[in-house]
């Protein structure tokens, strides 16, 4: 039987020498690819789900009114990974807390969920049912969280920015605030103002730590509030978002569809001012860092759900939901 016989003439050795200089180039556009990080670092997919669920002013503190199921129901629909809650009173977070468990979410009281109060218990407030604040709840579990008192807007509530650490990445972290309407002036500076100062002054501290994060709140400023111009990055500035100088995205600020810049609205009640493309105020929004992202990013705003017992809707705000690629540290 005859041996069969590899030849290596001078076709094959060329396409040998070629797949040798296409490997060689790869590498070295890879290599040369910026990495603020180091070597190692992966990019990650957040959905994010925000909503003012006014669980005092129109709930007083209900939990069995059909609220916390509306919620549940819709961030399981939408496959959320970090969900963002503001005016909720403790009973309603429990309750929710409850149910994501049920739903397959991380099971232990204390793994995948956190509250701030920022108005203690009283005979008037959530139905003398408990504390009042914002909360926030991961798919992935939790660890170590933090509360930052933000300045004082001269009322009964203490407004915070609550922050909380992934536990398997510490260096990736979730926050949620509710910033006050008022803009009496503190000092010279209006009490809003201050507060988005403050929150800002951390978010800048974590990125000068190497850190990555998404926020998440009722702002109670429009995008084209000059307010917000601190937060907003110059890419993001439009016909309807002007004169921008910070260094975030808002993940519903590339729809084209609706207002460039401006994004979809969130809130039933009457604008402070006109929004520059009609229609109701936009006051919840979902930042990032500009250079953290990896990819394209989206944001929907979700018609309110009508199913709460005694109420012709179960909110005064549309939940807001958006995904965004991260570059993670």
């Amino acid at each position: 039987m005859r041996k069969s016989h590899t030849r290596t003439g001078p076709v094959s050795g060329r396409r040998t020498l070629l797949a040798v200089v296409v490997a060689l180039a790869a590498l070295a556009a890879a290599l040369s690819w910026p990495d603020r990080d180091g070597p190692g670092h992966t990019d990650r997919t957040f959905r994010v789900w925000q909503w003012n669920i006014a669980g005092n002013a129109l709930h007083h503190g209900a939990v069995d009114d059909g609220l916390a199921e509306a919620a549940v129901d819709s961030i399981r629909h939408r496959e959320a990974d970090f969900v963002s809650l503001n005016e909720v009173c403790r009973g309603q977070f429990d309750r929710m807390r409850e149910l994501l468990v049920g739903s397959g979410w991380p099971s232990g009281r204390g793994t995948f969920a956190r509250f701030a109060a920022t108005r203690a218990a009283s005979p008037g407030l959530c139905g003398g049912t408990g504390d009042y604040g914002i909360a926030l709840f991961s798919r992935d579990p939790l660890g170590a969280a933090r509360e930052y008192v933000l300045p004082s807007d001269g009322t009964a509530e203490h407004r915070r920015l609550l922050c909380a650490a992934l536990r398997d990445e510490s260096r990736m972290k979730f926050c949620t605030v509710h910033i006050t309407t008022s803009n009496a002036v503190v000092s010279g500076v209006p009490a809003n103002v201050r507060q988005l100062r403050a929150v800002l002054k951390v978010l800048d501290g974590f990125d000068a730590a190497g850190q990555a994060y998404i926020i998440a709140g009722d702002f109670n400023a429009q995008p084209d509030y000059a307010r917000l111009n601190a937060f907003y990055a110059p890419s993001a500035s439009t016909a309807a978002n002007p004169a921008n100088t910070g260094s975030h995205r808002e993940l519903d600020d590339a729809d084209k569809a609706h207002c460039p810049g401006y994004g979809q609205w969130t809130a039933l009640g009457t604008p402070g001012s006109a929004p520059p493309c009609g229609g109701r105020a936009k006051i919840d929004e979902i930042f990032v860092r500009e250079s953290r992202l990896a990819g394209p990013y989206t944001a929907v705003a979700l018609s309110v759900p009508t199913s709460c017992r005694g109420l012709v809707r179960c909110s005064d705000h549309r939940a807001l939901v958006g995904t965004v690629r991260l570059r993670m540290p």
